[in-house]
């Protein structure tokens, strides 16, 4: 299973799509969540799904916007998709029944 950053970062790329990379990543998860994210988590959290094999990443070419740095888009790898739509089946079970207890909470 994923643990919950992991899990959030995961859905932003996937939503993201062909645009995803820190920058848009980070402000994704931001505005979804309404909550504050650091910067060195998102890309932390990157570093650790690719290295893990769920996400992969290229990068683009250089723009002078950037001071000729290139961005680093990533992507779902199919393994990611796979243990993200397990994570999401199995958080969907243990949320079954509890709509009362969570709505009166």
């Amino acid at each position: 299973m994923l643990g919950e950053f992991e899990l959030v970062v995961l859905l932003a790329v996937l939503r993201l799509g062909d645009e995803a990379y820190g920058a848009s990543i980070l402000d994704e998860i931001a505005r979804r969540t309404r909550r504050p994210v650091a910067r060195g988590s998102v890309y932390i959290t990157l570093d650790r799904l690719e290295a893990k094999g769920l996400l992969g990443s290229v990068r683009g070419d250089p723009t002078p916007i950037r001071g000729g740095r290139a961005k680093r888009f990533f992507k779902l790898k199919p393994r990611g998709l796979r243990v993200l739509k397990r994570t999401l089946a199995d958080l969907g079970r243990l949320q079954e029944g509890l709509s009362p207890i969570l709505e009166g909470a």
